[in-house]
């Protein structure tokens, strides 16, 4: 089940750049920041309502969102769809004929485990699924 959406992602040059119009102009909460290697990235999580917005600085030439940056410039990454038992949603996702990128659950910030669907299969959106680890499993 789809519970929320989570996060939308933001791909950014730098966070020190970006991070003022977020915190200062508009007033919002960052919550933190993490680097992910795996994605070799950087990321703020600035809270917003019930969902957050995720900025993504490349921390590597080689990085997917250095990749996304050099083709389409900073904007809109991904959205990001919090939902129960990844795995499981996974499988009925690939039933419906919707590709994924990532065939199970990888690491991702905050503890999550994530995996993106193909945009190729799902009008050109990248949507991210995202399972929260829960709060037994933070402490």
């Amino acid at each position: 089940m789809i519970k929320k959406i989570d996060h939308i992602g933001i791909a950014v040059k730098k966070l020190e750049d970006s991070l003022p119009f977020y915190t200062d102009t508009l007033k919002l909460i960052l919550e933190g920041i993490e680097t992910v290697e795996s994605e070799k990235v950087k990321v703020a999580f600035i809270q917003i309502g019930e969902s957050k917005i995720e900025l993504l600085e490349p921390t590597s030439e080689d990085s997917p969102i250095a990749s996304f940056i050099q083709k389409r410039g900073e904007g809109i990454h991904h959205i990001a769809l919090c939902v129960d038992s990844i795995e499981e949603r996974i499988k009925q996702i690939q039933n419906e004929g919707i590709r994924m990128i990532h065939e199970t659950a990888k690491p991702g910030a905050g503890g999550a485990k994530i995996a993106f669907m193909h945009p190729k299969s799902t009008g050109n959106i990248l949507y991210e699924l995202c399972e929260k680890p829960s709060k037994e499993e933070k402490e």
